[in-house]
């Protein structure tokens, strides 16, 4: 009973507070300061310059914020995207076998000839099986001409394939007097006498096996130009069989197994470009120092193998020599061989990465030239053999040789040699280990043997380090590998752009991306002509574009310029304007800006529903409006700004 004894007595307490309140409110409103007459026609000039005035910027508003975007050909990139990836390139080979001494009873009529070609074309088929390999022949891209030369005269086939005209004539009697002792004079004869071969057929190269049945031991060898020979007695069986072998195995895969592998690729630049660095390091020069005489060395050695390997990749040499590099692992001492020897086991600890100032970026070679103790140094093989080139290789860097110095023995601690050179002699031996890696960089093999399915074959080597028809393998194979790194680079950027249709893309871009889709084209169309080199450098550059276009800077930094941005930006200006047209003071206009930012922030907040710090936002712009003495935009703009909050909570 006291509870509601209690209640009447508060009552006017309330009711008291609720009338203080409204005569506040109203004293607010001051009738001398009010309008007492509806706006006139003052008022609407005023308000229509404003309008015109906002019609006016508008133009350069949207100019401002204009994202220009040069046009790309997206078709012309889809295309060449599903061309090189929906079939593996492939080039077309052209091959000419030569038999000399065979019996002319049987197989010196033109059905017999052409047998012999049919029987080549069957083993060339089941050397290239059914996988299609980029940069190879593929199957069915190639043409096999025979001709038998009875020493009195020859018959040619007609040729089985494609491209290969007649124009490939062998002069009859060309090896009767020619001694097959010295592969190296055989190479040169061969390649006078077929040197009028390279031009027949539609463009291309011709790569030619002949063929010498002698009463000897068989002998297989390869040149160092696009033939090789055979030389024994051999039946018409076991000669179709190795022509077939050398023909695919070795002048079109390189003598790998399986083609292309793009693992073994040296680390071509995206630019084109190889960087070779020679390093000598001096494990300790308190013992000796030696230097060498690069610029000789880069003259008469390295030149040429630069120049053969220039439809490849632009390559540049430099050197240095470098001192205090030891090794990060110990040698134990060997009393049988008198030397220390480091397992290989053990190469990943060789390389000592915090004193060698090696650029691993680059092709680096170093020849190191140990202390005096551990001098002389051999490396063993994991089967217990000493290498014979004591140097290791590293995939994908490059190789380091042990040098040992002239007299180097164990009591060599008391020799104390400065201002040494290394000898012509040894710097030869040197860098044709150097060359040996570098082949084996490009995936290449160093040594000069390859042991196929139907026998052993000699490979000769060049003094440019890469013979022409590994060359062509080179060619071949980079012309892929750019191609399709070309395709994959522009697809992406094709994707990238117009994922994202606010982003500006410079004229700079679509040029570089149409003189890309150019060079491709053109890479392409040589490469179906069997023009390697010059399929290669086209691609080349196709690469290089595409990458100088995907990585533009105005691309890797792309201004995100979405839509709250400009709103949040933009709008801002528009109510200053139109405030102070209409002569509001500065609380509403710092009113508005607050509701705009909140704006901003909800429309992230139902993007995010994570944002926290964006409803702490949206609540420090309510409690500012709340504070406002104006009570009319106090009033409306809470309203909205509550319900911006509900919404995001």
């Amino acid at each position: 009973m006291a509870e509601i004894a209690e209640t009447p007595n508060d009552a006017p307490d309330s009711s008291g507070n609720n009338e203080s309140e409204t005569k506040q409110e109203i004293s607010d409103f001051d009738p001398s300061t009010m309008r007492k007459t509806k706006p006139g026609l003052k008022r609407l000039v005023l308000s229509l310059s404003v309008l015109f005035s906002f019609l006016l910027g508008l133009p350069f508003l949207l100019k401002s914020i204009e994202i220009y975007r040069a046009p790309l050909p997206f078709r012309d990139i889809d295309s060449l995207s599903g061309s090189i990836e929906s079939a593996p390139l492939a080039f077309p080979c052209r091959f000419h076998a030569v038999f000399v001494g065979f019996d002319r009873g049987k197989t010196a009529d033109e059905w017999t000839v052409d047998g012999l070609g049919n029987s080549i074309l069957g083993q060339v088929n089941k050397f290239t099986g059914d996988d299609r390999v980029c940069g190879s022949c593929g199957r069915n891209n190639y043409s096999v001409l025979v001709t038998v030369d009875s020493n009195t005269d020859c018959v040619s086939s007609r040729s089985l394939g494609f491209g290969l005209e007649s124009a490939c004539s062998w002069r009859c009697g060309a090896t009767s007097d020619l001694k097959l002792d010295d592969d190296e004079v055989v190479d040169e004869y061969l390649e006078s006498a077929l040197r009028g071969s390279e031009g027949c057929g539609y463009g291309g190269k011709v790569y030619t096996v002949v063929v010498v049945k002698r009463d000897e031991e068989v002998r297989a060898v390869v040149g160092k130009h696009r033939h090789a020979w055979i030389v024994g007695r051999v039946s018409e069986v076991d000669a179709v069989e190795k022509v077939a072998e050398i023909f695919i195995r070795v002048f079109v895969n390189g003598g790998k197994e399986g083609g292309v592998i793009p693992g073994e690729f040296m680390p071509v630049g995206a630019d084109g470009k190889v960087v070779l660095s020679f390093n000598l390091l001096n494990a300790d020069p308190d013992d000796w120092v030696y230097d060498w005489d690069f610029q000789k060395v880069d003259e008469i050695l390295l030149t040429p193998v630069i120049e053969a390997l220039g439809p490849v990749a632009n390559i540049s040499v430099e050197s240095q020599v470098l001192y205090h590099t030891p090794k990060s692992s110990f040698s134990y001492w060997d009393g049988e061989l008198e030397s220390y020897i480091f397992s290989t086991k053990d190469l990943p600890f060789f390389v000592n990465s915090n004193e060698w100032h090696l650029d691993t970026s680059i092709a680096a070679g170093g020849s190191y030239v140990p202390s005096a103790k551990e001098c002389p140094l051999l490396l063993q093989l994991p089967n217990g053999e000493i290498s014979r080139t004591n140097s290791f290789i590293s995939p994908m860097w490059g190789g380091v040789i042990v040098w040992n110095p002239p007299g180097c023995s164990t009591n060599s601690e008391t020799m104390h040699l400065l201002g040494n050179k290394i000898s012509h002699q040894d710097l030869e031996k040197v860098f044709e280990v150097f060359m040996g890696q570098l082949r084996q960089l490009f995936g290449l093999k160093s040594n000069n043997l390859y042991l196929g399915a139907s026998g052993t074959f000699v490979l000769l080597a060049s003094e440019r380090g890469f013979t022409e028809w590994e060359l062509d393998v080179l060619s071949r194979q980079h012309t892929c590998f750019n191609l399709l790194s070309c395709a994959t680079t522009l697809g992406s950027l094709s994707r990238l752009v117009q994922s994202l249709p606010r982003m500006i893309i410079k004229d700079e871009i679509g040029k570089q991306v149409k003189f890309s889709l150019e060079a491709a084209n053109l890479a392409q169309s040589n490469a179906s002509l069997g023009i390697y080199e010059a399929s290669a450098v086209s691609s080349r550059q196709a690469r290089s574009l595409a990458e100088d276009a995907f990585f533009h800077p105005s691309i890797m930094s792309v201004s995100y310029y979405s839509f709250e941005h400009c709103f949040a930006v933009y709008s801002v200006i528009d109510m200053l304007l139109v405030t102070s047209s209409f002569g509001l003071d500065i609380s509403v206009t710092d009113c508005i800006s607050s509701l705009v930012t909140a704006l901003l922030s909800a429309s992230l907040v139902t993007r995010n529903s994570c944002c926290c710090q964006r409803v702490e936002k949206i609540q420090d712009r309510a409690e500012k409006i709340r504070s406002m003495e104006n009570q009319r935009w106090k009033v409306a703009l809470g309203y909205i700004t509550d319900f911006l909050l509900e919404d995001s909570l």
